[in-house]
């Protein structure tokens, strides 16, 4: 009752003519951030930080937590219509959102995602709004040996749910592992696979790696096979909103698994990228339809969508909580606080009433009115499509440049976008999934970090990871998924051994 009484205050505090005004800024600049490749979420806010300072904090927070939603929500755009994520998060909405639009259901695709990210979002803020004290203790039971247990979980529900070619999506996650290796070792210090350019100490950015593959690999392939030169068209109308969400009450347990996955790994923290990834990977694994995935699934474009949108949420609650960001863009709000003279912790919630939640009241108003501005805007960007494609590919290529020197304003980022658009048009070709790869350039560095801290720690060796409940549960889950497969076709060969006996044993003449 408490919570709730605080929480109304906040909405008036929220409703305010000019927090409103800010909040509805922030989403407008998200939204414009997130469809444009190389930028996301963090960079946005960092760079429009500044323009802050001169505000009340709680008007501040309010935008920049505002422009994160709209990022979040525009970076499904991009990869739905273009096959290019506009976030590191929207990575995974590619893998069914792109063969929606091209079949000609953009509209569904971009309702779904939407959807699925405000359901995703509403789930977070009220796990803030409730479960603040509860959660806050248990994000602080994780340690490096249970983030390389979450890290291999997400890995091993990609391997488990490939029940067809399981050794290319070992090979392609093997080959994301090494390009994450490049630059210096955050263990030891090393330079590994540098060769003397000093460019490469930094390591290839996940971004650069992401816009080649996919932006420019996807109009190579376009291109060699002759396909799409006209433009694709579709029905795009409110019709098409209004039955996409008809047909999305099937899939509330895809909407609540992958909210609950997104909630844990922002909290814990593993952020909203490798929440997009586990929960498409388990949704995939428990789907009856589970071999059409990347074909164009609804439930493959809700399950990451409605993951990340979680985890960007959650990922506040241990910075307000305890002052420890659970993501890049929560870093970035920390950093906001400290100028503003606000010490995230216990104490806020007594001392900052006023901004703690007039900032949790901003995220249930802010998701909701992102929510009908980008379906507002549904029809204009699936219009897109009917460009033809000889017009549409340069300017998707001066994009990509665009997103690509952006990251590091180096011009080598450009040639190296190009690398790997020549590697990603090679792999599609030869039908290796890219997810694997991808997941393992996000996740590699901090899964390696991770493990070699739990085996010089106090507890070293392979002990560590079932050193106490929480780790050792969570470790024999992906190893259970990872061996599934195999299990799976044991059980299949047992059953039909145990069944030709019994057909044998009855058609064995009696004495």
């Amino acid at each position: 009752m408490e919570q709730l009484d605080a929480l109304f205050h906040g909405f008036a505090v929220a409703m305010t003519w000019y927090n409103g005004m800010m909040m509805v800024v922030g989403l407008l600049l998200g939204i414009a951030i997130g469809v444009l490749p190389g930028l996301g979420g963090p960079n946005g806010v960092a760079i429009l930080l500044p323009l802050t300072f001169s505000m009340p904090p709680t008007a501040a927070i309010i935008m920049l937590s505002c422009i994160y939603w709209g990022s979040l929500f525009a970076g499904a755009i991009t990869s739905i219509l273009f096959n290019i994520p506009g976030e590191s998060s929207a990575v995974a909405t590619t893998f069914d959102g792109y063969p929606l639009a091209q079949k000609g259901r953009a509209g569904e695709a971009l309702t779904a995602s939407f959807t699925g990210s405000f359901i995703g979002s509403f789930v977070g803020v009220l796990l803030i709004t409730f479960l603040a004290p509860m959660v806050s203790k248990f994000a602080l039971r994780f340690g490096p040996p249970e983030f390389f247990a979450v890290f291999l979980l997400t890995f091993c529900s990609f391997v488990g749910a490939d029940s067809k070619t399981p050794s290319r999506t070992i090979i392609s996650m093997m080959l994301g592992f090494g390009i994450a290796a490049i630059g210096m070792d955050t263990v030891s210090g090393q330079l590994r696979m540098t060769f003397g350019w000093y460019e490469l100490l930094r390591g290839v950015d996940f971004l650069i790696v992401v816009i080649g593959l996919f932006g420019l690999g996807e109009i190579l392939v376009t291109m060699e096979e002759g396909l799409a030169f006209d433009g694709k068209h579709a029905k795009i109308n409110t019709r098409v909103v209004w039955e996409t969400w008809k047909e999305l009450p099937k899939y509330w347990l895809t909407l609540l698994r992958s909210s609950a996955i997104g909630c844990w790994m922002g909290i814990t923290p593993g952020g909203a990228t490798a929440a997009s990834f586990m929960g498409y990977g388990i949704a995939q694994r428990f789907s009856p339809d589970r071999d059409k995935f990347g074909t164009g699934q609804v439930e493959g474009v809700i399950a990451p969508e409605t993951a990340a949108h979680a985890s960007g949420t959650a990922a506040l609650l241990p910075m307000l909580a305890l002052g420890i960001p659970g993501s890049a863009t929560a870093a970035v709000l920390l950093g906001g606080l400290m100028i503003w003279g606000l010490q995230p912790g216990p104490l806020l919630f007594v001392e900052q009433k006023d901004f703690v939640w007039g900032l949790i009241a901003s995220m249930y108003l802010g998701n909701l009115a992102g929510l009908f501005i980008v379906l507002s805007t549904v029809p204009l960007f699936a219009a897109i499509l009917r460009i033809p494609f000889s017009i549409i590919a340069p300017v998707i290529i001066v994009v990509c440049a665009i997103g690509a020197y952006a990251v590091h304003s180096a011009m080598l980022d450009i040639w190296f976008m190009v690398l790997f658009g020549i590697l990603g048009y090679i792999l599609k070709k030869l039908s290796y999934p890219l997810a694997p790869l991808v997941l393992a350039l996000v996740l590699g560095d901090k899964m390696e970090s991770a493990f070699r801290q739990s085996m010089i720690g106090p507890k070293g060796g392979l002990a560590a990871f079932w050193s106490n409940p929480l780790v050792g549960t969570i470790t024999t889950v992906a190893l259970l998924m990872l061996f599934w497969p195999a299990i799976a076709f044991a059980w299949r060969k047992l059953k039909a051994m145990a069944g030709g006996r019994e057909m044998a044993a009855r058609q064995m003449p009696r004495p």
